[in-house]
């Protein structure tokens, strides 16, 4: 009897422990699986929020740390923020921005799939109006080849707004329009953006602009991607104020702010890699821009786009000089 029940005790500790290595390889299976469902969502999304009335442009980062899933974004305006819950399950996307971010009530809710390689789904707008939006990958814009550099073309004949638009997010017009004053382009205040009707795709601009008193400002490349400027932001992270590009790219070293003195941007935009030359000395160089900057006018980053100047901020600052040397093929 002593010898069988050890021999049947023996047996149930095998079959205990082979039990839990089942269970155990159960738990890791099931984890590779939820891991494995996430992967396809991870990378940069251009977003665009088809409101009732308008689209706006949007960015999305979906990434993991230490397995954790993890999101950023850039809404319909101001700078890349993390969000504080994005969660993927059952092969649906929910992240949640913030109602303080929004001017809105209620805390943001996106809902989406993915299918055919595009993200799609639904939200409530900040006055309860149901959206819906889409993601497409952002593109690498990776090139091959050095560029060859064109025609320089100037954009601003220093006496009107020939070959410019005016442009603004609100549905009524804006009553703050653009002026020219002697030879010079003077931003509005709390008015409309300025918007070439020329296309770029890679490019090196030449800008020179002058901040007036607590003013702020910024220069758009290809409509899509803001190099600062001003002179109010001291409260402001580094990557907020005069020469980064907004939210995303710190410059280094920073430059003065200065107010009432001519200043210069030289800048080289070649696929998604950035240099800015402010006033001679190099404070971003050759830097990848990860996506798309808040107040784009739209999402579409593969494609080519205007120089933009920003006049919807306040203060008055003046531009002058403004040319352009575009990549030709």
């Amino acid at each position: 009897m002593k010898i069988q029940s050890r021999l049947w005790s023996a047996v149930s500790l095998i079959a205990i422990m082979c039990g839990c290595g089942f269970a155990q390889g159960g738990k890791k299976d099931a984890s590779s699986a939820t891991q494995n469902s996430i992967t396809p969502f991870l990378g940069h999304w251009d977003l665009t929020l088809k409101a009732p009335d308008r689209n706006y442009p949007s960015w999305l980062d979906l990434y993991r740390v230490n397995g954790v899933l993890k999101a950023e974004m850039v809404g319909r305006w101001g700078n890349a923020r993390p969000l504080p819950k994005v969660d993927i399950t059952s092969g649906t996307l929910t992240f949640v921005s913030p109602k303080e971010e929004e001017d809105s009530k209620t805390d943001m809710v996106f809902k989406g799939k993915l299918a055919g390689g595009v993200l799609s789904g639904t939200v409530s707008g900040p006055n309860g109006t149901p959206w819906t939006w889409t993601g497409v990958r952002a593109p690498s814009l990776a090139r091959t080849a050095s560029p060859r550099w064109g025609t320089p073309i100037t954009l601003f004949n220093g006496k009107n707004l020939d070959g410019w638009y005016e442009y603004s997010t609100n549905s009524s017009p804006q009553s703050r329009h653009w002026k020219v004053v002697n030879g010079t382009l003077i931003s509005p205040s709390e008015g409309a953006e300025l918007v070439s009707k020329k296309k770029f795709e890679d490019f090196k601009l030449h800008i020179e602009f002058n901040c007036g008193p607590t003013s702020n400002s910024g220069v758009y490349l290809r409509g899509r991607y803001e190099v600062q400027i001003e002179n109010e932001s001291m409260g402001e992270p580094p990557n907020r104020q005069t020469g980064a590009v907004y939210g995303f790219l710190t410059p280094s070293p920073a430059m003065p702010r200065t107010t009432g003195k001519w200043q210069t941007y030289d800048i080289t935009l070649i696929g998604r890699k950035v240099t800015v030359v402010q006033d001679g000395k190099t404070i971003i160089d050759n830097k990848v821009i990860p996506g798309i900057t808040g107040g784009a006018l739209d999402s579409n980053e593969g494609r080519p786009g205007p120089i933009y100047l920003q006049g919807s901020e306040k203060g008055h600052v003046s531009f002058r000089n403004i040319v352009v040397t575009p990549a030709v093929k």
